[in-house]
């Protein structure tokens, strides 16, 4: 029962990261767009953190 109620925990802990994973690729985006992201290596950073949660988001069905 207890390994059950971890399991959900950690799907809605993947889903909250992938969504805040998304809102900074957004702001990143919009950063880049408008000449004001100096790094811009933290745009390929982040699509692959979300490629990683999404991941495991599959793996955990």
């Amino acid at each position: 029962m207890a390994q059950k109620k971890t399991e959900s925990l950690k799907k809605e802990e993947l889903e909250s990261s992938l969504i805040a994973l998304k809102k900074t690729q957004m702001d990143q985006r919009f950063q880049h767009a408008a000449g004001a992201l100096p790094k811009t290596h933290v745009l390929r950073k982040t699509r692959r953190e979300i490629a990683r949660v999404k991941t495991k988001l599959n793996a955990a069905q």
